[in-house]
C-alpha cells in the first residue's frame, strides 16, 4: 500500500511509518519541518493546498495526525493555535481528498479520548460513552479541551469526500522511544516522584504502541467499519494502579504522591496543565473488540514490564 501521513513527523507518527514502511509499505509523511528519515518527506503549512495534495491522488490509505501540541499553558495565544491547527488541517485534507481523480480507499483521522465525560462510574465507549463539556464542577480548561474535540470531529464529519471515514478516539500511546509519554512516566519513577496523582482515583487510558499499530492496520483492511473508533487498551485504571504498577515493572520500590496543589505549581512551572493529568478518561474499545480485534497487551502490567524491558533496549 501507499500511506501517507500528514502531520506524521511526532512521536505516534513517526511510530506508524516506521511500522508500515518495515512491512514494505510506500509511506510519505507531510509535515511543517521536514527532516531526514527512512522513508519520503514532504512539507506542507497545514492549512492550504499545495504540492503536497498530490500524493493523496491513487494513496490507499490517509492517517491525518495534524494538530498542535496540548502539552502547553492554555493561552488564548496557545488556545487557537491548537483549535485552528487541527480545524483547518482536517478540512484541507478533505479538499485535497475531494479533488483527487483517486481517492484514497480510507481516511483515518486524528481525534482524542479526551472528548469523553470525566467519570468515575462507568467506562465511556464508542457506542454508548457520554461525550463531556457538561459536568459543572469541570475547570474552564478542560471545557477547552473537549470543545476542540468536538469541533475537530465536526470538521471530520462535514468533510463531504468518497473515501470511508474513520475517527481515531486514541488514548495515550505508550511506546519506548525517547521523549514520549513513558519515557515522561518512567523518568519520574526513576526518580523517586511516581505516586498517584491528586487522589489517584481518575482513570488513565492508554494503550501499547504495537496494538496501535496492528489497530491501524486492522481499521485500514476492515471496510464495514467507519465513524468514531475508541483506539484504546480494553482494561484503563486508576491513577494510583497505574503508578504503582509501572513502578513495580521498572522495579522502584516507592514513589511520592503529588497533591493537586503540587502539581498545580508543578504544571505552571512546566508549562503545561493539570487536565492532562487529573482528567479521569475511562475510555474502552467496543467496536474493535465487537468486530474481533485482539489485543496483544489487553492488561496494563503485561505492557508495562515489556515497554520497560524494551525502554532499556532504545538507550
Amino acid at each position: 500500500m501507499k500511506i501517507v501521513i500528514p502531520g506524521g513527523s511526532g512521536q505516534v507518527g513517526t511510530i506508524l511509518a516506521r511500522a508500515f514502511q518495515r512491512g514494505g509499505h510506500e509511506v510519505v509523511v507531510i509535515g511543517r519541518r521536514p527532516v531526514a528519515q527512512p522513508w519520503r518527506m514532504i512539507s506542507w503549512d497545514g492549512a492550504s493546498l499545495g504540492d503536497w495534495s498530490k500524493e493523496l491522488d491513487g494513496c490507499d490509505a490517509v492517517i491525518n495526525l495534524a494538530g498542535r501540541s496540548v502539552n502547553c499553558r492554555y493561552t488564548a495565544a496557545n488556545r487557537k493555535a491548537i483549535l485552528d491547527s487541527r480545524v483547518r488541517s482536517t478540512r484541507v485534507v478533505g479538499q485535497a481528498i475531494s479533488d483527487a481523480r483517486r481517492p484514497p480507499r480510507v481516511w483515518l483521522q486524528a481525534s482524542t479520548a479526551t472528548i469523553y465525560s470525566h467519570r468515575f462510574d462507568a467506562p465511556n465507549d464508542d457506542i454508548s460513552g457520554l461525550i463531556g463539556g457538561e459536568e459543572r464542577d469541570a475547570p474552564d480548561t478542560w471545557r477547552f479541551s473537549i470543545d476542540v474535540a468536538r469541533a475537530w470531529e465536526r470538521a471530520f464529519n462535514e468533510s463531504a469526500v468518497p473515501s470511508r471515514k474513520v475517527a481515531l478516539r486514541s488514548a495515550m500511546t505508550m511506546s519506548p522511544d525517547r521523549g514520549g509519554i513513558f519515557d515522561t512516566l518512567l523518568g519520574l519513577v526513576r526518580i523517586g516522584l511516581g505516586g498517584s496523582a491528586g487522589n489517584g482515583r481518575q482513570y488513565v487510558s492508554w494503550i501499547h504502541y504495537s496494538d496501535f499499530v496492528e489497530a491501524i492496520r486492522w481499521l485500514i483492511d476492515h471496510e464495514e467499519i467507519d465513524g468514531p473508533v475508541n483506539v484504546a487498551a480494553p482494561n484503563p485504571l486508576p491513577n494510583a494502579e497505574f503508578m504503582r504498577v509501572l513502578r513495580e515493572a521498572a522495579g522502584a520500590p516507592f514513589g511520592l504522591p503529588a497533591a493537586r496543589w503540587m502539581l498545580e505549581i508543578g504544571a505552571a512551572f512546566m508549562r503545561t496543565e493539570t487536565e492532562l493529568i487529573l482528567k479521569s478518561r475511562r475510555v474502552t474499545p467496543s467496536r474493535l473488540l465487537e468486530h474481533g480485534f485482539v489485543f496483544d497487551f489487553p492488561i496494563w502490567r503485561d505492557a508495562a514490564l515489556d515497554l520497560s524491558r524494551r525502554w532499556k533496549g532504545v538507550g
